[in-house]
């Protein structure tokens, strides 16, 4: 993630910004215009009884006042549209940070919700505090006007404002750390909620619905103690300000009124004076009133600037289709967010035209070296490579054509059957996305719906089966003839017609040179592979041809005195794929993966 995002982003609008402070200064000029009218009635109008005079500086008044609204309509929307532009330049990079976070920094970074800060930013860019902190610059060109008029109205007008900026600094301090409190468990809140709509089945089929209620009462009671000292503390400063203020311009009218009667200054000054303190003021209470969204927006912009400040990756280059092997060597696997490694020194190489199965019991890192292969999780140690280039060397974009990746946990997106196969690229060809269909075998079953590849499977593919999600996703991974194809448990929902197109899906890769690696615990996943790799507490155990490997693991097992599991030992030998005894092959498969579930 490049460090300069943030800075180009507000770099960006730092020319539009100086034309909004321009726009401020004749704002903040015509906002005289009321002051001054009224000095002007009360010392020439009242004292002359001048009709035309008056209707004179009425309609010049009238058309400052519109000029005014004018200048600061457009203020307002440019300002709106500086928070557009902000959220274009960053908004995007936000969104793959935060889709991104649970495989890049685990558990803890997938909490973070950079989309959510880029939207803090964008409102406050458009809210009340913006102008506020344009127009209080203006505040001692206020004062110094009143000054003019007189030093003690302008030395009250001082301590008033003093006495303002106290009462920021103490809502600052105070309500800065329950706006962090508040923030850490809203992200906590939009966790179990969003975890609750991934679960819902889960929840409404077992019962669960109430008790993940509890846990979200318990979360929301310290969000709302956490928001309510923080609305507490600025509303109360809000208040003090408001009343402290008119108190103020109420005293400044009353010292300008014993200085007029003293006869020191003119009727008129004493109301001028009045209004211009009350205006000069006015941008810190506005600030104090919108606290909350300023210090919430500085918290997003920290997030924001700490999440963009990572390290920069290597800058990688589109590097030619690989076409000839996979190489492992001594890699070392770490889970995002964790010092302890699920993976040893794994070496291996596989060459083009292969299938390679792999099996181990359930926690040995078979689901980690799946994840590793296709660059999810990054080797912690050593290298895995295509064609002899390292995957951190290739572009995600262009190392992405050349993957098919099934996981065990099956993800489909809202849309259509065509978009989740053809991976949602708009140039997509129609020739394609049949042809992956019908390697997968679920060309048919798509047909089968009214819409066919235009159905809708909706969130997560809620309106398909299980077995539905993982032909469709199998298809996903097959679309556009990948090299590296890797399957984590493929037919872990299939039936037995599932089963045979899985086979089948692997024999016509292998026959156009690419290389598939599957791992499975069900024995009829491998019977089209040619090689096997045991895991065995994150180690390779043994690596080599199917039927050594099987042979090797059924040696182990009648050492260890363990009997083949019953389901296999009535199974009638398979036609021949390469085994010497496929019934033995299938019990030992089914000895070395116990489980159904990975690391």
């Amino acid at each position: 993630m490049s460090s300069n995002i943030l800075a180009n982003a507000i770099a960006s609008t730092r020319r539009t910004f100086m034309s909004v402070a321009a726009f401020s200064c004749v704002v903040n000029i015509l906002m005289l215009t009321g002051p001054l009218f009224m000095l002007q009635i009360y010392d020439r109008v009242l004292t002359s009884r001048s009709v035309p005079t008056l209707i004179a500086l009425t309609g010049l008044v009238v058309g400052l006042y519109f000029f005014m609204g004018i200048i600061d309509l457009v203020r307002y929307r440019i300002l709106t549209r500086i928070g557009h532009r902000f959220d274009e330049a960053v908004g995007r990079s936000a969104f793959l940070a935060q889709v991104s976070a649970p495989v890049q920094a685990g558990p803890l970074a997938a909490k973070s919700e950079p989309v959510r800060d880029v939207d803090q930013l964008r409102q406050f860019f458009s809210s009340p505090g913006v102008t506020a902190l344009f127009d209080m610059p203006w505040m001692p060109i206020y004062i110094a006007i009143v000054f003019a008029i007189h030093p003690m109205l302008g030395m009250l007008a001082l301590l008033g404002a003093v006495i303002l900026f106290t009462i920021a600094f103490v809502t600052d301090r105070v309500a800065r750390p329950a706006m962090k409190v508040s923030g850490e468990f809203s992200t906590q809140r939009n966790a179990v909620v969003n975890s609750g709509r991934r679960n819902a089945e889960v929840l409404h089929g077992m019962g669960m619905l109430g008790a993940v209620g509890t846990v979200w009462d318990n979360v929301n009671e310290k969000f709302l103690a956490a928001n309510a000292k923080a609305a507490d503390v600025v509303g109360l400063s809000s208040v003090m300000s408001k009343i402290f203020r008119l108190f103020l311009q109420s005293a400044v009218l009353a010292l300008g009124a014993y200085l007029a009667i003293e006869q020191y200054i003119t009727p008129g000054a004493m109301i001028a004076s009045s209004i211009i303190m009350a205006r000069g003021l006015q941008p810190v209470e506005m600030a104090v009133q919108n606290w909350r969204g300023m210090l919430a927006a500085q918290q997003a912009y920290r997030r924001l600037k700490t999440l963009f400040d990572r390290p920069t990756p290597v800058q990688a280059i589109d590097l030619p289709a690989p076409h000839r092997d996979l190489t492992l060597d001594a890699v070392t696997v770490l889970p995002p967010g964790s010092r302890t490694p699920t993976l040893l020194d794994i070496r291996f190489q596989v060459k083009a035209g292969t299938a390679l199965g792999i099996i181990g019991q359930s926690g040995s890192g078979k689901s980690t070296l799946a994840r590793a292969l296709v660059g999810v999780w990054p080797a912690a140690r050593g290298t895995i490579a295509l064609d002899g280039a390292p995957l951190p060397q290739w572009k995600p974009e262009t190392l992405g054509r050349h993957v098919g990746y099934l996981p065990q946990d099956v993800e489909l997106f809202e849309g259509t059957i065509a978009q989740n196969i053809a991976r949602f690229d708009p140039e997509a060809q129609d020739e394609k996305i049949i042809a992956a269909a019908k390697i997968a075998g679920c060309h048919d079953l798509v047909l089968s719906f009214k819409d066919g590849y235009s159905t809708a499977i909706g969130d997560q593919g809620a309106t398909l089966s299980a077995g539905q999600r993982q032909r469709i996703a199998l298809a996903r991974a097959l679309y556009g003839d990948p090299f590296l194809i890797v399957l984590d448990e493929p037919n872990s929902n299939l039936d037995g017609y599932g089963d045979s197109a899985l086979n089948r899906a692997i024999t016509i890769c292998k026959q156009r040179g690419a290389i598939i690696v599957v791992v499975a615990h069900r024995p009829s996943a491998l019977s089209a592979t040619d090689k096997l790799c045991l895991i065995e507490n994150g180690r390779m155990a043994d690596f080599g041809d199917r039927d050594e490997v099987l042979k090797k693991v059924m040696r182990r097992e009648k050492v260890d005195n363990v009997r083949p599991t019953p389901q296999l030992q009535g199974r009638r030998p398979a036609a021949s794929d390469g085994a010497d005894d496929p019934q033995q092959a299938e019990a030992a498969t089914a000895q070395a993966s116990t489980s159904s579930s990975n690391a």
